[in-house]
């Protein structure tokens, strides 16, 4: 046990936007076929390095079919909290769910940060028979805490919620709702640590997504479409926020890292309307009647393509969806950033005013059409888009990568998707342009997907001082 807090702890967003920067980057991978384990990949984000942009370690999990997601650090900046008193766990374990295996996978950092070791592996039935949840999804660590989403029950259906487990020892402990109201459905989940309030979004059961995009669910409104409040000390659902049916898919949540404000913003991935894709802000309505509310603030149209080179999904409708399937907000929370996995944009936006969001970057790369190159190889067409974002405590280095989830990749990109990883240099005035000599790639059959970066980053903190 160490005497003093991690040093990569930081008691509010400004100091934390202050930290060195990150050498490395932990990235998931993911075997789509299930021929050979699931891995953590090892990533040398240092430019001073000669293994620059390259892969420099990997630790196999020691099965086959995890489908490994949303991972995180088993301990943050939220635990510098007053209230909290677990100030002396290190930043060094990383917990990383298989969603479709419902193993939880324990990896520590400290002795080989190149090399993860795997600690302790936590098997489906033990997750079963002490939460009732399955498909375990994002990990997210708390003040006090680990909290882990899961898509359902282990039958494959729901409901969906959130589980916790102890950061130190790695013992599940529960299911966490209290009162779970009306919800049912479930994805992601963050809070507002100054107003005590817990969000939570929804994508289906295991059943309906664990086979792809089931088109008749889609056409009728069946996944999640709607926004939930939960008191974070109670427990209690407090208020369903509906975006409406036609909403389809509210993925990733991003709430302001300043625990002052009370909003954030959460990507639907497309619109039955018009095959569009949005972000919505949430907020606590400033009348003082303590009302969360929804706005639209950010809508992408679909863009017009020849039948012919849509995958089988999209060729009725005529055109390419944008499919944003994830967003990430700066730490100091004045720029977002939009993934397009149909199209491969990767946009930028000022969210100083957070209702009324300004375009300031762009840049494509992949996608389903146009298939866009990096500039490290301009002639060489990629495929796969824009998806799972990363930023740097500063703001200014974006990392993303470009598989989703290996059913979902087969329908959008029938003929396979070699795995990249690509870094973005931005402005914090705005502009974001490729860097040209990070173009990481890795095993062959072997697709990235969550990215974490060492000592932290822009989605895997939360602080209780502003």
């Amino acid at each position: 046990m160490t005497l003093r807090p991690d040093p990569t702890f930081y008691p509010s967003p400004q100091l934390a936007t202050e930290a060195p920067p990150e050498e490395l980057a932990y990235v998931v991978l993911l075997s789509p076929d299930g021929t050979r384990p699931d891995a953590m990949a090892v990533v040398d984000v240092d430019p001073e390095s000669s293994s620059y942009g390259q892969q420099v370690g990997q630790t196999d999990m020691p099965n086959v079919g995890d489908e490994l997601h949303h991972f995180g650090w088993n301990a943050c900046s939220s635990h510098l909290c007053p209230w909290a008193s677990h100030a002396h766990v290190e930043r060094r374990f990383l917990v990383v769910p298989g969603l479709n295996s419902s193993r939880i996978h324990i990896l520590d950092t400290k002795g080989d940060p190149r090399n993860p070791e795997i600690v302790k592996v936590i098997e489906a039935d033990e997750l079963a028979s002490k939460t009732g949840y399955a498909s375990p999804h994002t990990v997210h660590c708390g003040p006090d805490r680990l909290y882990i989403s899961a898509l359902g029950a282990p039958d494959g259906e729901g409901p969906g919620g959130i589980f916790t487990m102890d950061h130190e020892t790695f013992e599940l402990e529960g299911v966490w709702e209290a009162d779970r109201g009306p919800q049912y459905l479930a994805y992601d989940f963050f809070w507002h640590l100054g107003h005590d309030a817990l969000i939570t979004s929804e994508w289906g059961t295991p059943s309906m997504v664990k086979e792809g995009v089931n088109p008749e669910i889609l056409l009728a409104g069946g996944y999640g479409h709607q926004i939930h409040v939960f008191d974070l000390k109670s427990r209690q659902h407090r208020q369903a926020l509906d975006l409406g049916a036609e909403q389809q898919m509210v993925l990733e949540l991003r709430p302001a890292h300043d625990p002052r404000k009370a909003y954030g913003f959460a990507g639907v991935v497309l619109s039955l309307e018009d095959l569009s894709a949005s972000v919505w802000l949430w907020y606590l309505d400033g009348n003082g009647d303590g009302e969360w509310k929804t706005k639209k603030v950010i809508e992408i149209p679909a863009e017009p393509a020849d039948a012919d080179n849509l995958p089988e999904l999209l060729k009725g409708f005529g055109a390419v969806p944008p499919l944003i399937t994830d967003i990430n907000l700066t730490v100091d929370d004045q720029q977002l950033y939009v993934a397009c996995f149909g199209t491969g944009d990767m946009k930028q936006y000022d969210v100083s005013d957070p209702f009324e969001p300004i375009l300031t970057g762009s840049v494509r790369i992949g996608g389903i059409v146009e298939r866009a190159a990096h500039p490290r190889a301009p002639g060489t067409p990629l495929n796969g888009g824009a998806q799972m974002v990363e930023v740097s405590r500063d703001g200014r280095r974006v990392y993303f990568t470009n598989s989703l989830y290996s059913p979902w990749d087969a329908q959008f990109y029938p003929d396979g998707i070699d795995g990249w990883m690509v870094k973005l240099d931005a402005n914090p005035s705005g502009g974001i342009a490729f860097d040209e000599r990070f173009f990481a790639t890795f095993s062959e059959g072997l697709r990235p997907h969550q990215v974490r970066l060492q000592g932290g980053d822009a989605s895997s903190d939360s602080f209780c001082f502003s």
